[in-house]
């Protein structure tokens, strides 16, 4: 009924075609306009030209020739009837440049369908001067929750603009991320602070937003924050106490990404992941460790790497009564020069050069110590220890040196 009566109103005449002369010149500057733009940029030295062009190619265009309709509509004396000519114009320029927008900058599908098929109607009823009339049939129906009044066109704008908020959100946090820890001025710890405060802010600009779109006046906060600060009391302990430990550990720097942390229960893992609830441990056996962030705050923990990425180790061994120690001494030492995993060399301090002493004498041979120090945790890729006694077996049997095995002597003794 609606589209019978917008057309009847169109009383067409020969001179009120005339309006489509400039219409279509200024489409046709428009797209020689564009040519020449994406020309001139081809040749330029622009950064990041390639992206640039292929936005031209695909909205130049159209993006001025709405404009030029702009101009034609404000500066142009126009009819009623030139007037609408115009707006249908632009509202097929403005379909055409939405559908190409949404292709290009919304990857999900399922999304891009639900923009194009909800905006492509509103401006086709704007256009039909209807959409005002369709809004109120929707606003008519009403549903009563006490003081509050909900109608259906309450519901389907919260809900539109929830998908679209949220969807924006997800992705504004992604690149914004990204973007944070890319910059090669800030080190790891600040990066993700100033990350999860993006996060964190990212996500409250959106509700705000929502609730402002839902007519909710902002002031009702303040009996929102008291529940939800009962809630907290009751039931959200735990919650808080990880977001708020969270928080301080980015701030002080305690953990960083990369570091190998080593808890009080035995497990241990370098840290993959901060956030505001817990911390991701990677094992060197693949496997992920998630510790809620209060733990780091209740229990003590051994931070292997944080400040120095130089570790000592140790190996025990033993030796029999017989061996010549002072022919084993430096050639164990060599032994553990001669790993490119080990430290050793004039430029290391001497307490960091690898050394082999006496740390007691046992039962049944005399007990040695190995010390070495090298860049990295003793697992994984740089897993050094299990080289060095597959190295101390080959040196000790090519020498001639023997592990001691338990001797006991035994004595009969006549009655």
């Amino acid at each position: 009924m609606y589209l019978k009566k917008w057309l009847m109103s169109w009383q067409l005449l020969p001179e009120d075609l005339i309006i489509l002369v400039p219409i279509l010149v200024l489409g046709l500057l428009a797209w020689l306009l564009a040519i020449v733009l994406r020309l001139a940029l081809v040749r330029s030295h622009l950064k990041r030209r390639i992206s640039v062009v292929r936005y031209l190619h695909r909205l130049g265009a159209g993006v001025l020739w709405f404009l030029f309709l702009i101009l034609l509509d404000s500066y142009y004396p126009t009819t009623a009837e030139d007037h609408r000519w115009i707006v249908l114009a632009q509202t097929l320029i403005g379909i055409v440049l939405l559908v190409r927008v949404v292709s290009l900058f919304v990857p999900v599908r399922n999304l891009a369908r639900l923009i194009i098929f909800t905006v492509v109607p509103l401006m086709i009823l704007n256009t039909l001067g209807v959409l005002d009339q369709a809004i109120g049939a929707l606003a008519q129906y009403q549903l009563a929750l006490g003081n509050i009044q909900l109608s259906l066109y309450d519901v389907l704008r919260v809900a539109y603009f929830g998908v679209l908020l949220f969807w924006f959100g997800r992705v504004s946090n992604r690149l914004g991320k990204q973007k944070i820890r890319e910059q090669k001025n800030l080190d790891n710890v600040t990066k993700e602070v100033v990350a999860k405060l993006f996060e964190v802010a990212v996500f409250i600009l959106i509700f705000l937003v929502l609730l402002n779109i839902l007519g909710i006046n902002l002031t009702t906060l303040a009996v929102i924050g008291g529940a939800v600060g009962v809630g907290i009391g009751f039931g959200l302990q735990s919650i808080a106490s990880n977001f708020i430990s969270g928080l301080i550990i980015l701030l002080d720097r305690s953990l960083t990404i990369g570091d190998y942390i080593e808890l009080d229960d035995g497990r241990s893992g370098l840290i993959r992941e901060l956030n505001l609830r817990a911390v991701t441990l990677e094992t060197f056996d693949g496997k992920d460790i998630v510790v809620p962030n209060d733990v780091f705050f209740t229990e003590s923990f051994t931070n292997w790497t944080h400040k120095n990425e130089r570790q000592r180790y140790a190996i025990d061994f033993s030796v029999a009564y017989s061996t010549d120690l002072d022919r084993l001494f430096p050639l164990v030492k060599t032994m553990l020069a001669n790993h490119p995993m080990v430290l050793s060399g004039e430029a290391y301090a001497f307490e960091e050069q690898p050394d082999i002493e006496i740390a007691g004498f046992g039962d049944n041979g005399i007990d040695l110590h190995i010390e070495f120090w090298m860049e990295a945790i003793d697992d994984g890729k740089y897993r050094v220890g299990g080289d060095l006694l597959y190295d101390l077996w080959k040196l000790m049997k090519q020498e001639g040196f023997e592990f001691p095995f338990p001797q006991r002597e035994v004595r009969m003794l006549k009655s």
